[in-house]
């Protein structure tokens, strides 16, 4: 092989990637690519071929196992690595006695270690094998298959797998394996004792001595600094305090603005708009209707339209007939009875107002048997609390109880547990033990079967051979191609409707004149047929016309009563309603006579109260102004002082215009 085991693999997974059975053959998408990959090696060919054509071939076998993968274990594995898995799958089951455990095991090794761990996990679990894979595979293929072409061959590498997931697994977690140091043996020396060294005399400690106290420090003879910062702030505050005592006495005209503010504006403008909007100077006129609108524009019907509404008014006309035949023969007009049910209508209108009327005062005396109800339903919502409560408390002993017995039962149970793992690993033993002597019998019988299926294939190819030689004797002899053709003669066949290619010439030719005489004969019919149509429309045009005139009047007559009758109000008549609404305007006029004598009207005291207050007013604005007036000249005196040369004098230094007015 030229190419490496990443590479092989990597094509065998894109070859089933891009396979599609619908639009391409099999051998053609190998042909494909192949030539599209450049793959030009005969052994990287096989391999490739042999690995797409059984993936596809025993595609059921790996489905099962794949889907099973991805439904249990490889629930958030991508599924577009399938095929990856399929092909792996295919290796094992089938082709690992080719290529051997250590090829295998390179396959493997050159993909994600993650991935192909948890994978070959699921796939080597061998109760999976036996249980539901094993079923599922049954359903497709024969027992005998499943057995001695599948689990059997799994089974004799399964050790060797097993291996090689360990050794997976050892990678994963990054184990390495002790490294076995051998240590020199220990020599016995002799003591190498020190004579003792003499003990020194101990130096006496040196007299501690006090050290020298700090002066005093001169700070403490002159003042804090802080107090020169806080002079030096206040005359900075002063000073600012000053030119803003300036520039707000500069603009002291400011608070007598009389300008109103924008929200005053806002509300003016609204008010003023919405007066002008109900001026109409000018409003636009309606422009006239069309004078199209004044033109009767014909409806175009087709002929189902006119058959259908011809159907309808047939159906009205034969009701009316009936309707004046049971007049003739002595039935009578629905016309009183509807006049007895329009009477009737008014009378339920009538009885309905007044029941409306009644229960809105029922529902007064309803009001105050709610509240009743409700004190009720509070009083028994008390007693069901406690109800409740008591009902609570012993189901809370219960389960406690309850509680105790299941801690019991655990105990008990994790006791059964720890014997029954016991028991575990001796079946386990046994279990093994069973396994192997099975797969001994299985490999014996699966070679017996293979020689008699040998034997059995020699024996059909020879049979074939000797077919083969009798159809080859068979084709060597001659035949008589050339074939003399009577058009009279009949094929001979021994039928009843056997006739000759002349005889069926004749009967051709007669079976087209019968055709066409029977297409002029129903092109008449047809002809025929739409001039009996085109009178039966226009009839039923003529018929249509005069229902609906007649339906026009009535419907106007129709409108002109329905307006009389929306012009009338029912009354109502009953008694005590008329005795309530009374009633009610007495209570009405009284309550308005109540409000005329609660009117306030001006005494003497308030009149005086009111002119006081606008003194008061007129003395607090007079004493406001005498305050603008001192401001003023307490900034005159100040620009005096020299401050109108300062840069902030400058700036608040009035204009010209204002010292002349001044």
């Amino acid at each position: 092989m030229t190419m490496n085991h990443t590479k092989l693999l990597d094509h065998c997974v894109r070859m089933l990637n891009t396979f599609n059975e619908e639009t391409v053959s099999l051998e053609e998408h190998v042909n494909q690519y192949l030539k599209h990959q450049q793959i030009t090696d005969e052994t990287d060919q096989a391999f490739v071929v042999e690995v797409f054509s059984g993936c596809i071939r025993y595609s059921l076998i790996m489905k099962v196992v794949v889907d099973g993968y991805y439904n249990k274990d490889g629930k958030k594995m991508l599924r577009s690595e399938q095929h990856l898995y399929t092909v792996l799958c295919y290796l094992v089951l089938f082709r690992l006695d080719e290529l051997g455990m250590s090829h295998y095991r390179k396959f493997v090794q050159n993909q994600d270690i993650r991935k192909m761990l948890k994978f070959f996990t699921f796939f080597l679990n061998d109760h999976y094998l036996v249980s539901w894979m094993k079923d599922e595979w049954e359903k497709d293929y024969e027992q005998e298959f499943v057995q001695n072409k599948v689990i059997s061959p799994l089974q004799g590498w399964l050790s060797d797998l097993l291996e090689m997931l360990k050794m997976l697994n050892n990678k994963m977690e990054n184990e390495k394996k002790p490294k076995v140091v051998t240590q020199a043996q220990t020599e016995c020396q002799p003591f190498d004792l020190t004579q003792p060294k003499p003990k020194s005399i101990p130096l006496p400690e040196p007299i501690p001595k006090l050290q020298k106290h700090n002066p005093v420090p001169k700070t403490l003879y002159r003042d804090p600094t802080e107090f020169d910062k806080l002079s030096k702030i206040k005359q900075i505050n002063r000073h600012q305090a000053e030119e803003r005592l300036m520039e707000s006495s500069r603009y002291q005209f400011a608070c007598a603005n009389p300008e109103k503010s924008n929200k005053t504006k806002e509300k003016l403008h609204n008010i003023v708009m919405k007066e002008e909007s109900k001026l109409e100077f000018d409003k636009k006129k309606a422009l006239p209707k069309p004078a199209f609108l004044h033109k009767e524009v014909p409806v175009k019907l087709n002929a189902a339209t006119i058959l259908r509404d011809g159907i309808r008014y047939k159906k009205l006309e034969e009701k009316e007939m009936d309707r004046y035949k049971k007049l003739e023969a002595g039935a009578r007009d629905p016309r009183h009875f509807e006049e007895w049910q329009s009477e009737m209508r008014q009378k339920d209108i009538e009885a309905q107002l007044a029941d409306i009327e009644r229960r809105r005062l029922i529902g007064k005396l309803s009001h105050e048997e709610a509240i009743l109800a409700r004190q009720n339903v509070v009083m028994e919502n008390k007693k069901t609390v406690q109800a409740m409560k008591e009902e609570t408390q012993r189901m809370m002993k219960e389960y406690f109880e309850k509680k105790f017995q299941e801690e019991q039962e655990i105990k008990q149970l994790l006791e059964n547990t720890m014997q029954g793992h016991k028991n575990a690993k001796e079946a386990k033993k046994k279990l093994q033990e069973y396994n192997q002597r099975i797969v001994q019998e299985v490999n014996e019988e699966s070679r017996e079967l293979m020689k008699r299926a040998l034997e059995e294939a020699e024996a059909d190819m020879r049979r074939k051979m000797e077919l083969i030689q009798q159809i080859r004797a068979m084709e060597a002899v001659p035949v008589m191609r050339q074939k003399f053709v009577d058009l009279t003669a009949t094929s001979g066949q021994g039928l009843l409707s056997e006739m000759s290619i002349a005889e069926l010439r004749e009967r051709l030719a007669l079976l087209k004149v019968a055709n066409e005489e029977a297409e002029e004969l129903k092109r008449d019919e047809i002809l025929e047929s739409k001039q009996n149509k085109d009178q039966l429309l226009l009839d039923t045009l003529e018929t249509i016309s005069k229902h609906r005139t007649e339906e026009m009047r009535a419907a106007a007559m129709r409108l002109e009563e329905k307006k009389k009758k929306k012009s009338q109000r029912p009354e109502i008549k009953d008694e005590k309603l008329l005795e309530l609404q009374r009633r009610l305007e007495e209570k009405r006029l009284a309550r308005i006579e109540a409000q005329q004598k609660s009117k306030i009207t001006p005494t003497p005291e308030s009149v005086e109260h009111t002119r006081r207050i606008v003194s008061q007013k007129q003395r607090l604005e007079e004493s406001r102004w005498f305050e603008l007036e001192q401001s003023r000249e307490r900034t005159a005196k100040l620009a005096s002082k020299g401050i109108a040369s300062s840069k902030t004098g400058r700036k608040l230094t009035p204009p010209d215009s204002f010292v002349m007015a001044s």
